[in-house]
């Protein structure tokens, strides 16, 4: 059985995704990847921040083309990669597919307490958890209609973990357990 080299994570926003992938990078040596970091790096190509190629994304489709070709372009790597994004189970098919979720409550309060998220600043948790809620059905919408794949079905991972009540060093042995169990034709327990 070939080795799987890429681990890729999705899930709802405040699950802990970012601090999980630094516990992976550092426990499996795999760099680590995400769709920010390929998005803030092609506005800087083109001039223009984050916000302002999002917008022009919407006219013009050879934006997300160059952000997705990155990821499909992994496919042509044996090199370990830790990879945050969305769409990444979709772009590389026979990485190990973690979707994270977690209580939205506590997705508002981990967003809200994190000062790294200047962007995401909210009156109250009740407008917070509204549009979490409304950015996830948006984008789930977008990304079925572009390009037919349906990232809240959650038979498209292989594994399902709610962060809820579990930190991220908890949350990321729990991923390379199973990770290790599939790479050895063991069986792993799908959620957790």
């Amino acid at each position: 059985m070939q080795p799987i080299t890429k681990i890729t994570l999705t899930g709802d926003l405040g699950s802990g995704k970012s601090a999980t992938s630094k516990i992976l990078c550092q426990e499996t040596g795999f760099s680590y990847l995400s769709t920010g970091q390929i998005q803030r790096k092609l506005a800087a190509e083109l001039g223009m921040d984050t916000l302002e190629m999002n917008r022009k994304a919407d006219s013009d489709p050879s934006i997300d083309e160059k952000i997705d070709s990155v990821f499909i372009g992994l496919n042509q790597t044996e090199e370990g990669y830790i990879v945050d994004s969305r769409l990444a189970w979709h772009f590389l098919p026979q990485s190990f597919k973690v979707y994270l979720a977690v209580d939205p409550i506590v997705a508002v309060t981990r967003i809200m307490s994190d000062p790294g998220r200047n962007s995401e600043q909210y009156e109250s948790a009740e407008e917070a958890v509204a549009k979490i809620q409304a950015r996830k059905e948006s984008e789930n919408a977008r990304f079925l209609l572009k390009y037919g794949v349906d990232c809240g079905n959650l038979e498209n991972y292989d594994l399902l973990i709610d962060t809820t009540n579990r930190p991220p060093s908890e949350v990321a042995d729990l991923i390379l357990q199973a990770w290790r169990a599939k790479a050895q034709g063991s069986t792993f327990l799908r959620s957790v």
